[in-house]
């Protein structure tokens, strides 16, 4: 395996920024750390994910706690904070 084929990288959308990552896959805990450098959180504060533009049979969807998606070049993530009261 060549050099180019270990260290692919995908440019991904997170919350309208574009970023760029090395991961074939990405967590829940990892996508919400992209979308925020300091991640809003009261103790309530759950997170909505949802993805267009993803693999094959799944192309946009939702991700919960606990979960990951394969990533996959020009993927559009919103990442949304909400405080559960």
């Amino acid at each position: 395996m060549s050099e180019n084929e270990q260290s692919k990288e995908f440019t991904i959308v997170v919350n309208g920024r574009e970023k760029i990552v090395a991961q074939r896959e990405l967590s829940f805990t990892a996508l919400v750390a992209l979308a925020f450098d300091n991640p809003p959180n009261t103790g309530n504060t759950i997170y909505t994910i949802t993805y267009r533009r993803g693999e094959g049979n799944k192309p946009e969807g939702t991700i919960v706690e606990g979960e990951a998606v394969k990533i996959k070049d020009g993927m559009i993530f919103n990442v949304t904070p909400t405080d559960k009261s």
